[in-house]
């Protein structure tokens, strides 16, 4: 596996950084809203699907929700259209994916996995819960492998 560039970490810090601007005050409102996280992009790892190539695969966690999230590896791709859906074909399964926008100039393809983190303890938790998220989507699912 390689790791991932200086220039993604940082388009993936503006993820996060984009859905706080975008998301922070209306996500206050909300009865899950969890004040010990912050928006933060876990655990991307780099991965080829068929039809878009090159993407970056990994969870955004945010104060009220866990996503799994694709975004290209390259800077240069424009938004498709928001509400599009793509499925993401991982070892684990077929996820299905919306285009969603965060902002004007961020955007991503997302699955909401957990829309309450209101238990969540700590950022070091919510870590721990992604890195969880992307073991598990990222293995190989099949029968008989012994995973449960």
């Amino acid at each position: 596996m390689h790791a991932l560039t200086a220039e993604q970490y940082a388009r993936l810090r503006q993820l996060a950084e984009a859905w706080t601007h975008a998301h922070l005050r209306d996500a206050k409102a909300s009865p899950t809203f969890n004040p010990r996280l912050a928006a933060d992009a876990l655990c991307f790892q780099r991965h080829t699907d068929p039809e878009l190539g090159e993407q970056l695969v990994g969870a955004l966690v945010t104060p009220v929700s866990l996503w799994l999230v694709m975004v290209p590896a390259a800077d240069s791709a424009e938004m498709p259209e928001a509400g599009g859906r793509h499925w993401l074909a991982l070892p684990s399964g077929e996820y299905p994916l919306e285009t969603v926008a965060l902002g004007e100039s961020a955007w991503c393809r997302r699955l909401v996995l957990l829309d309450d983190l209101a238990d969540v303890a700590s950022r070091p938790a919510a870590s721990r819960l992604a890195q969880q998220l992307m073991e598990r989507v990222m293995a190989d699912g099949s029968p008989g492998d012994g995973s449960a």
